[in-house]
C-alpha cells in the first residue's frame, strides 16, 4: 500500500492477450493473470437476454479477484485508484453512472485507510438504447481499467464486449447475481422521520449529527466520504453517540474554506464490513457561496515550488548551452541603451513563456481527453521527438561555427523586422523557447512535487503551476536585463567574442552527442547510424546555403540551391528515416542493464517481497540527466554499492526511456510527474520509502541501515 500523500494515482494500460467468446447472450470474459497464477477476471453481464428498443436495461462488470487481492471504489481512500469504464456504444445509445455497491472500509500498516473490494464486486450501469434499432443484433463494447492490490498494486485493463439480440421483448437474465448486488447499493437517506442529518463547520473538520432511532439500533455505525477532487479529508470517526443521535468528526487535510458538508455513505451493520451491511447515501450539500476555490494555502505553496523549481532549471545541464548563448548575448549588449537590453530580456521571458503555456495547454487537452500527463516522458519518450530536437541543435552549432548565417527574405526583412534590434528579439524569443524545450528531460528539486500535485488538479491549476514555473526559470535574465548596470561585471565585447561563440558550437555539440545516445537506447545502435546519416544530410544542406545562398549570387542561383537542399532533405530523411529508422529495433532493456541491476516488472517485484528480500527501484531514462547524475555519484558509488550488497538489497531498474505505460502508471501512483524517482520496498510488509528527486549518499546510507536493522529485528 502507499502512504496518504500518494493517494492521487491513475490507471494502467497494461494490455494482455484477449479473446472473444461470440455467444448471443453470453458475456466476454477476461482473466488478469501473472506467474501462472489469475489474480483478477473479468466479465460483461446484461440483465436482459435482448435489446427492446427504447427501454433501458441493466449491464455489470463483475471483478472476481483471488483471494488476498482487492480493487477499489469510487473513493479509494489513502491509496489505491477507482476502477473505471470507458463505453464505445453505437450512436443514440446512452449509459448511466456506475451504480457502486458498499465497499469495505480497511486498515492497513501504517495506518493506512483504504476503501474497495475483496473476492468479487459487480459495478453496474444502466444503458438505453433508442427508440428505433434497424440491426437484429447490437454490439456494446467497453474498456475496463483497475487497479488489483495485495503487498503490491499491480494495473489491470481489458477490453469487454456483449453482444445482445434485438427483440421485442426480453426476458431476465443473471438474475441472482444483479439481486445480490442490487441488495449492496446505498439507499437515499430516510426521510426526516427516520433520520435528519445535519452538517457544521468546525475548524478544518466537519461534523455530521445522524439523529434516527433505526441507526441506533446498529452497533457499527460508519461514514464513507465522497470529497470533490480538490478537498483531501483524513479518517472520519464516530466521535460521539448519545441515545438515537450520532456525531461523525471527518477532518479535514486540505479543502475550500467555504465547504459546508461533504457526500458520502453513512454504513451500519450488525459488525464492521458484516455482509448485512447496508448504506444511506448523504448528498453533497451547496457550498456556502457559488464559487468553490482551492485551498489558498496549499495552492500558493504549490506554486512557490513550481517557481523555486523553473529557478534551480538554470542550474540543470539540459539547459546551459542555451543559457550560455543568452549570456554572451548578454556580453554583446554591454554598453547598449538600457531600453534595448531589457526589450531582449523581454522577448528571451517571452519565449520561455510561450512554451511552457503551449506545453500546458497540450498536456490539459490529453488529460481532457483521458491521456495520461507527464513531465518530459510527454516528449522525449517520443523518439521522433528526440531526432527533431537532434536536427534543430546541430542547425543551432553549424551557424555559430559560421557555416551558415540565419537571414529572412528581404520582403520579410523590409515588413517585419525592419531594422536590426528587431532581429535580435526574434533571435532571444526563439531563444527563450529553446532553453525550455532542452529543460523538458530535467527534474529539478521542488518540481517534481509541484507538478505532481498540479497533474492532479483543474486546467486552471495546471496553467498557473506552468506559468509559476516559466516565472522562475525567467527570473534571472529578466532581472540581469532590467539592472544593466549589472552587465558592467561582464567582459566588454572584443574580437574574443568570436572564438566564444565558436566554443559554445561545440557545447551544442555535446549536447548533440546527449540527444544521440538517447536515440541510440530508444532504437538501438541501427537507429542511431541512420539518425547521424540524416544529420549528415541536414550538415550538407546547412552548408550548401552558406556557400551558394548568398546576397551576391543571383536569384536563380539560390533559388536552384534552395530546390536541391529541399530535395536532399526530403529524400534523405524519406529513406534514412521513414524507412530504416523506423524499422529499427527498439533497443532492449537488458542489454542496457549494467552491473547488479535487473530489469523491473510488477511481478519481479512481488516476488522478491513474497520471498522477504527488500527491494529498491530505479525508474530511470536514458534521456533523464537527473537519473544519470544520481546514478554515477550516488547509486554507482563504490561505499553505495557495497551497502547494497552487505544488506542482500535487490536492485531493480524501471526503464521509461520509452514511455512504458506500466512505469507511467506507477509513477503516478506515487504521485510524481516523470523520472526520477526512487523506491525502497523494505521486507516484512513494511510501507515503503520513497526520496527525493536530487539522491546524495549520506541519504541512502542512512536509510538502508535503518531498514536494515528493524527488518533483522523482526
Amino acid at each position: 500500500m502507499l502512504p496518504n500523500l500518494m493517494r492521487i494515482a491513475s490507471r494502467s494500460s497494461v494490455y494482455s492477450l484477449l479473446y472473444w467468446l461470440l455467444v448471443a447472450v453470453a458475456p466476454h470474459g477476461l482473466a488478469q493473470t501473472y506467474q501462472g497464477k489469475q489474480l483478477v477476471k473479468a466479465e460483461l453481464l446484461a440483465d436482459a437476454n435482448a435489446v427492446v428498443p427504447g427501454k433501458p436495461f441493466t449491464v455489470g462488470l463483475l471483478l472476481r479477484m483471488a483471494p488476498g487481492w482487492h480493487t477499489y471504489w469510487k473513493f479509494s481512500g489513502d491509496a489505491g485508484l477507482p476502477t473505471e469504464m470507458k463505453w464505445k456504444l453505437p450512436p443514440g445509445w446512452k449509459v448511466g453512472d456506475i451504480q457502486w455497491p458498499i465497499p469495505l472500509k480497511t486498515i492497513d500498516p501504517g495506518d493506512i485507510e483504504t476503501y474497495g473490494y475483496e473476492n468479487e464486486v459487480l459495478l453496474i450501469q444502466e444503458i438505453t438504447p433508442p427508440s428505433k434499432l434497424d440491426d437484429s443484433s447490437a454490439r456494446l463494447s467497453t474498456e475496463a481499467n483497475w487497479l488489483v492490490c495485495e503487498k503490491i498494486c499491480i494495473p489491470g485493463s481489458a477490453t469487454l464486449q456483449l453482444d445482445l439480440p434485438v427483440a421485442s421483448t426480453s426476458q431476465p437474465a443473471n438474475t441472482d447475481v444483479f439481486a445480490r448486488y442490487r441488495r449492496l447499493l446505498p439507499r437515499n437517506l430516510a426521510g426526516p422521520d427516520v433520520a435528519r442529518a445535519d452538517w457544521s463547520r468546525v475548524g478544518s473538520d466537519l461534523r455530521l449529527k445522524i439523529a434516527s432511532e433505526t441507526l441506533a439500533k446498529y452497533p457499527a455505525v460508519d461514514f464513507f466520504p465522497l470529497p470533490e477532487q480538490e478537498t483531501i479529508v483524513g479518517h472520519p470517526a464516530v466521535q460521539s453517540r448519545n441515545n438515537n443521535e450520532i456525531v461523525f468528526r471527518i477532518p479535514l487535510e486540505s479543502a475550500p474554506k467555504n465547504l459546508s458538508a461533504m457526500a458520502g455513505l453513512v454504513v451500519f451493520a450488525q459488525q464492521p464490513n458484516g455482509g448485512d451491511r447496508a448504506a444511506w447515501q448523504i448528498p453533497n450539500a451547496p457550498a456556502l457561496s457559488a464559487s468553490r476555490p482551492a485551498p489558498a494555502r496549499g495552492i500558493l505553496t504549490f506554486l512557490l515550488f513550481g517557481f523555486l523549481g523553473g529557478l534551480i532549471l538554470n542550474l540543470m545541464p539540459c539547459v546551459l548551452p542555451v543559457i550560455s548563448l543568452k549570456i554572451f548575448g548578454f556580453v554583446q549588449q554591454a554598453g547598449q541603451s538600457r531600453q534595448k537590453i531589457f526589450r531582449s530580456g523581454i522577448a528571451f521571458t517571452i519565449g520561455i513563456f510561450a512554451w511552457f503555456l503551449g506545453l500546458a495547454v497540450v498536456l490539459v487537452a490529453l488529460k481532457g481527453a483521458g491521456r495520461d500527463v507527464t513531465w518530459g516522458g510527454f516528449q522525449f519518450t517520443n523518439p521522433y521527438f528526440v531526432l527533431a530536437l537532434s536536427v534543430i541543435v546541430l542547425v543551432f552549432a553549424l551557424n555559430l561555427f559560421g557555416v551558415f548565417e540565419v537571414s529572412l527574405p528581404q520582403s520579410v526583412t523590409r515588413n517585419l523586422l525592419s531594422t536590426s534590434e528587431r532581429k535580435d528579439l526574434l533571435g532571444s524569443f526563439f531563444q527563450g523557447v529553446f532553453a525550455t524545450v532542452l529543460a523538458t528531460p530535467c527534474t529539478a528539486p521542488f518540481l517534481g512535487t509541484a507538478l505532481g500535485f498540479a497533474f492532479t488538479q483543474s486546467a486552471a491549476i495546471i496553467l498557473a503551476m506552468f506559468i509559476a514555473i516559466a516565472a522562475g526559470m525567467s527570473a534571472p535574465y529578466l532581472l540581469l536585463s532590467a539592472q544593466p548596470a549589472w552587465l558592467r561585471f561582464l567582459p566588454r565585447p572584443g574580437p574574443w567574442m568570436v572564438h566564444v561563440k565558436q566554443f559554445m558550437g561545440f557545447l551544442l555539440l555535446a549536447t548533440l552527442l546527449f540527444l544521440l545516445y538517447v536515440v541510440g537506447a530508444q532504437r538501438g545502435l541501427e537507429g542511431a547510424i541512420w539518425a547521424s546519416c540524416f544529420l549528415l544530410v541536414i550538415s550538407v544542406a546547412c552548408w550548401m546555403k552558406g556557400a551558394f545562398v548568398v546576397p551576391t549570387a543571383s536569384a536563380v542561383k539560390r533559388a536552384v540551391v534552395l530546390v536541391l537542399m529541399l530535395l536532399l532533405v526530403i529524400g534523405s530523411g524519406g529513406y534514412f528515416i521513414g524507412d530504416k529508422f523506423q524499422s529499427a529495433k527498439i533497443a532492449s532493456l537488458d542489454s542496457q542493464i549494467r552491473g547488479d541491476w535487473q530489469p523491473f516488472t510488477p511481478e519481479r517485484l512481488q516476488t522478491e517481497l513474497e520471498q522477504g528480500r527488500t527491494v529498491f527501484v530505479d525508474f530511470t531514462a536514458a534521456w533523464c540527466l537527473t537519473c544519470k547524475f544520481n546514478e554515477a555519484s550516488v547509486l554507482e558509488a563504490q561505499d553505495v554499492r557495497e551497502a547494497f550488497q552487505r544488506h542482500g538489497i535487490v536492485k531493480l531498474k524501471a526503464d521509461w526511456t520509452n514511455g512504458d505505460p506500466v512505469i507511467t502508471k506507477l509513477l503516478q501512483h506515487f504521485g510524481r510527474p516523470g523520472v526520477p524517482l526512487y523506491v525502497l520496498y523494505p521486507a516484512k510488509n513494511e510501507e515503503p520509502i520513497v526520496f527525493p528527486e536530487v539522491l546524495t549518499k549520506g541519504m541512502i546510507l542512512d536509510k538502508l541501515e535503518t531498514v536494515a536493522r528493524r527488518v533483522a529485528s523482526q
